[in-house]
């Protein structure tokens, strides 16, 4: 039969994340994976969780029952105190829960996008944002910046001549970057959402991950006084375990009106099982503790790969050293595809994200996105083992073109 399929369908591509895991998958279970986005297993709250769950059986049938379509309210009161906490005003009834806040990044496009609309984002930035984007049709463009942010006159350039419907930021240990907006960056941004009427999604995953604490990134939806211009999505995804799928977005009333709209369309309501059992865990388990020992943790594993990637010639290699999140952002010699590379480094049981997918144009296909949060200090110890052997070699080969050897 031939299918008649949604032109839309011509935009979908498949994450080059599950291509990768798929290569793995075949290589063996040996080969050590940085590609991710994965917390490491041994720090979930396991017993926690279990006696979360049993607080929501004991509570009776009524707690397998449908639920509203926003969530279940104690949850939503919970994480709007968390929220006003990093200086966001919020009512319980200003926050929708989601599937993620992958759902939440797919909703707002899904209200927001018609065919052919413009969307801004940085370059390089979240390749699963842009594939939802891009599945409503919407023209994604990038706007390149620095170690501060966006680049403000690329930036506003582009607000004049797209007149965008929204602008998509990372600005808290982005990913891919890993990066932290300056807040003069973070206001500038809104001073132009003010200037040209437009919205800003911000997508916050990874802020509560922060390695040092003296150090203050006040989110753009605080800085947005009118509370109008900034729609904010989190998730507990990377702080509690990913397979709650609890997510949250959260904005003006308009918008969120919206928002609860579509996703009664989608699938009606998330997981109420789910999200009673996260309110049982933030209730009876100190969550801040535990974010504690993740910052606390995170941060070894961090040192470690970074001291593996130290040993290397810096002509060859630099990076973007993190402040908190997930991920380091590599670069490595212009002459060097990591896309073509990582066949090889593969052969040395180990795996890397090639850089070039996270770019919405003009990628540079000399950058790798590395995670440490998914494997064992050991573990960790043992695959940049394997990588700086192959960077390694590779480094001797330009050294030997650049000297006119064939």
């Amino acid at each position: 039969m031939s299918y008649r399929f949604a032109d839309r369908t011509k935009m979908f591509k498949s994450s080059p994340i599950r291509e990768i895991a798929g290569l793995i998958q075949k290589k063996g279970s040996d080969v050590i994976s940085f590609a991710g986005g994965n917390p490491y297993e041994p720090y979930f709250p396991s017993a926690d969780i279990k006696k979360a769950f049993d607080k929501v059986f004991e509570s009776g049938n009524k707690s397998l029952q449908y639920g509203m379509t926003p969530g279940f309210m104690p949850l939503r009161e919970q994480i709007s105190q968390r929220v006003s906490a990093k200086g966001i005003q919020s009512k319980p009834e200003d926050i929708l829960l989601t599937t993620g806040a992958q759902q939440a990044i797919d909703l707002f496009g899904r209200i927001m996008i018609s065919p052919g609309d413009v969307v801004l984002t940085e370059n390089p930035t979240f390749f699963a944002a842009v594939q939802s984007f891009q599945s409503y049709e919407a023209n994604v463009v990038g706007v390149n910046g620095d170690e501060q942010g966006m680049d403000l006159d690329e930036l506003e350039a582009k607000i004049k001549q797209y007149n965008p419907k929204f602008i998509y930021v990372v600005p808290t240990f982005s990913n891919p970057e890993g990066r932290v907006w300056s807040q003069e960056r973070r206001k500038a941004l809104l001073e132009l959402a003010y200037q040209y009427n437009t919205l800003i999604l911000e997508d916050d995953p990874y802020g509560d991950i922060q390695f040092y604490e003296n150090e203050q990134y006040i989110p753009i939806a605080a800085m947005d006084v009118q509370k109008s211009h900034v729609v904010y999505a989190g998730t507990f995804s990377k702080t509690v375990v990913p397979s709650l799928r609890i997510g949250w977005v959260q904005g003006p009333e308009a918008i969120l009106k919206y928002l609860s709209q579509i996703k009664e369309a989608a699938d009606l309501m998330s997981s109420t099982l789910n999200q009673q059992a996260l309110y049982y865990l933030i209730k009876d388990m100190d969550l801040d503790a535990h974010i504690g020992m993740l910052r606390k943790n995170y941060y070894q594993h961090m040192a470690i790969m970074q001291d593996y990637l130290k040993t290397l010639d810096p002509n060859f290699v630099s990076w973007i050293e993190p402040k908190g999140g997930m991920f380091i952002w590599v670069k490595v010699d212009e002459s060097i595809n990591t896309t073509e590379l990582l066949a090889e480094v593969l052969e040395h049981g180990v795996a890397y994200v090639p850089g070039g997918p996270f770019y919405v144009e003009n990628p540079q296909q000399n950058t790798l996105r590395l995670n440490f949060t998914h494997s064992s200090p050991e573990k960790i110890q043992i695959g940049m083992e394997r990588l700086v052997s192959v960077f390694r070699q590779s480094e001797m080969n330009v050294n030997i073109k650049g000297a006119g050897f064939r």
